[in-house]
């Protein structure tokens, strides 16, 4: 068999695998999308009023802070997953959690990565909007949270554009979540790959062990599901963009 029949039929197998909703695949697809969105709502309740405090407020620290979102921006995501699993084993400071290879500690270690990614983007739309709307609301009589107010419907489609550049991060990432997750799935009773069921594999760390025994089907397919949720991501977030 030549390269490019290998490669074909890989590919036909991969959109059998998709149409016929193999178990497996699904199941990956689902914690996937468990654990990225849970860890992006999480750190979206995080970053935007941080994003707001630091560009409303004073305080001491505050030059500190934005440069620690900014180095946040570009956390390397296997240190960020040592450092967690370092946190949670049984030997470490929160070992009497129980949560090592648990999606939890995925979702930890996700919301650590994705934070400042969102409060970085919704910052940098907050100061983007024209201080003349905002000197308006002040010459008005109205208060600082009128101002806030005011700022954030400006800035609305910048801090929706954030989300969706965390969300698409947050499915994307794998050095952290295989560290701490441990690439966990479970078989069926039958055994064989199409009776797995997902702990804490996820799309990227599923494509990552099947390559390694050779299933290039399979990844194929996690790899087209992976491509096509970033894509609408993306898709999303450009659309956004467009309307800033």
């Amino acid at each position: 068999m030549s390269s490019t029949e290998f490669l074909i039929q890989g590919i036909i197998k991969a959109f059998e695998l998709i149409i016929n909703l193999n178990p497996y695949i699904f199941s990956i697809t689902g914690v996937s999308i468990k654990v990225s969105g849970t860890a992006t709502i999480l750190a979206t309740l995080t970053a935007i009023p941080l994003a707001f405090a630091l560009a409303f407020l004073d305080f001491r620290g505050k030059q500190a802070l934005i440069t620690l979102v900014n180095t946040g921006m570009g956390l390397p995501p296997v240190f960020v997953g040592l450092f967690i699993f370092v946190m949670l084993v049984p030997a470490g400071p929160f070992g009497l959690l129980n949560m090592i290879f648990t999606p939890e500690a995925m979702i930890i270690a996700q919301y650590i990565l994705v934070t400042p990614i969102i409060t970085g983007i919704s910052l940098a739309a907050i100061k983007a909007v024209p201080k003349p709307i905002i000197e308006t609301v002040y010459t008005l009589g109205g208060s600082t949270k009128d101002a806030v107010i005011a700022t954030l419907m400006e800035a609305r489609f910048g801090i929706i554009t954030a989300i969706l550049a965390g969300l698409g991060r947050a499915l994307a990432e794998v050095g952290a979540i295989l560290i701490v997750g441990g690439n966990i799935a479970y078989t069926g009773s039958v055994g064989g790959i199409g009776e797995g069921a997902s702990y804490t594999r996820t799309l990227t760390t599923a494509i990552t062990s099947e390559t390694s025994k050779g299933d290039i089907s399979t990844s194929i397919a996690l790899g087209i599901i992976l491509i096509s949720l970033n894509l609408s991501v993306n898709l999303l977030a450009t659309f956004f963009q467009g309307r800033d």
